[in-house]
């Protein structure tokens, strides 16, 4: 089966989801993230959990890490983060904590030389998280324009250490109206990296047709809180 990382999206130090990136749209979960932390320990399917500080993605920093420490010492599946990740002395204090992956986006797309020396520095432990509407690159808490082309970035990074690429397109982000299957399985056939499908995803129907497509794993946001979702997963 399809990888499974269910996502807890932070804003001071709550739980909450967004829908197409808009925070004024922002709605709190009926978990904490701790409740949600040791709700998803109880299922093998999930191998990582997924944390962004939203308000970190937003002021181009790191916001919510001592509260992501603590939550480290609730589980022990991997944990990834990300969120205002700028420098190697955030990703080296988030690694210091404990946690698994950190997820690179604004600054490792609009500097790729660094993003480069950072993939190298830490092999295999950085995920590139590519937020687009539809191929529209988009940046800093999906806010403005990257002006860039998904593919053609994609060519870019093409034979970095990464760990592999997350995408999501923003239009179907918090919509729980399925992801976009079309561009997903056209990124899986562009690169060699694993692809992380995010944004849209409803029900394990959406996760067998990606993993139909190839797709490596699955960052499950607002269906992770519905208790149809995991009906028959262990």
């Amino acid at each position: 089966m399809i990888k499974l990382w269910p996502a807890i999206d932070l804003i001071n130090a709550t739980s909450v989801r967004l829908t197409e990136g808009k925070y004024d749209s922002e709605e709190k979960m009926s978990r904490s993230p701790e409740e949600s932390i040791q709700f998803y320990n109880q299922f093998n399917c999930v191998d990582r959990i997924h944390i962004v500080d939203l308000i970190g993605a937003k002021q181009q920093s790191s916001i919510e890490q001592d509260y992501i420490k603590a939550l480290r010492t609730l589980t022990d599946k991997p944990i990834e983060v990300g969120g205002g990740i700028r420098s190697v002395e955030t990703i080296e204090a988030y690694f210091n904590d404990g946690i698994d992956y950190c997820i690179i986006g604004t600054k490792g797309i609009q500097n790729l030389e660094w993003l480069a020396e950072m993939a190298h520095q830490f092999p295999n432990r950085l995920y590139l998280s590519v937020d687009a509407y539809k191929r529209e690159v988009k940046i800093n808490g999906w806010e403005q324009d990257a002006e860039l082309d998904l593919f053609e970035l994609i060519e870019k990074i093409e034979s970095l250490p990464l760990g592999g690429i997350i995408y999501t397109d923003i239009s179907k982000d918090g919509r729980l109206e399925g992801p976009n299957f079309e561009i997903t399985g056209q990124l899986v056939n562009a690169t060699q990296k694993p692809v992380v499908a995010s944004g849209g995803i409803r029900h394990q129907q959406d996760l067998e047709e990606l993993e139909a497509l190839g797709v490596s794993a699955a960052i499950v946001g607002k269906a992770a809180h519905n208790p149809n979702f995991w009906e028959g997963l262990s």
